[in-house]
């Protein structure tokens, strides 16, 4: 694949972000670490995201795309890292251990039709569309908090930080597959920008109460 120079600028700077998109994991690790204990948690967002990242990973070696490939390398690691840190320290650890099984039989497969595959293009088209649902299914599952925030008409269980930054990464990764005409990386990044969008505009909408009064305070 060749890239323009601004095409590999902003693939460089939406693989910089996405990676400390993924770093943000370690603080929930130390946390577990530290109480010795993932208490209530539940390690299927690391699963998930493990899920994810190995497909993406996939995809990017079979269109040959050098940034999509290094930060799912990056991206499946840690995640795999974080899985191990649940385990460790997971009450349940049948739980996590049965999902993160799940996952490997599930991608394992993918990755083995892909290579015995003879019609690579074809290949490729069901390892992108299944990365995109995926990814889709991944930015679907704040929906359900969201519909809390709308009753309570307060944002205060949303994290600003991080809607923020998945909305900037979205953006990045949607212009980026506009540019290289990959329509398996705009679907999911377009939904997700307009996901953090709607998220970001609760918080003019329902500001934080907590934060109102402090300040008034």
């Amino acid at each position: 694949m060749v890239l323009t120079a601004f095409q590999e600028s902003l693939a460089a700077t939406a693989s910089f972000c996405t990676i400390l998109q993924f770093l943000a994991g370690i603080l929930v690790c130390r946390k577990f670490i530290a109480n010795k204990s993932t208490g209530d948690a539940s390690g299927l967002a690391f699963v998930s995201c493990f899920m994810s990242c190995s497909l993406w990973l996939r995809y990017g070696v079979l269109i040959g795309d050098p940034f999509v490939v290094l930060v799912n390398i990056f991206g499946t690691s840690l995640q795999l890292c974080y899985v191990v840190v649940f385990i460790l320290y997971s009450v349940k650890k049948s739980v996590i251990l049965k999902q993160i099984s799940w996952a490997f039989c599930f991608v394992a497969p993918m990755y083995l039709y892909s290579m015995v595959e003879e019609d690579k293009a074809l290949a490729t088209q069901r390892i992108g569309f299944l990365s995109c649902s995926l990814t889709i299914l991944f930015f679907a599952s704040p929906l359900t908090m969201l519909t809390h925030v709308i009753k309570v008409k307060n944002t205060e269980s949303l994290p600003f930080p991080v809607i923020m930054a998945s909305f900037i990464v979205s953006c990045q990764w949607y212009v980026y597959g506009c540019l290289i005409n990959d329509m398996f990386i705009q679907i999911p990044n377009f939904l997700g920008c307009i996901l953090s969008a709607f998220q970001l505009s609760l918080f003019l909408i329902y500001p934080n109460k907590r934060s109102s009064q402090e300040n008034i305070l």
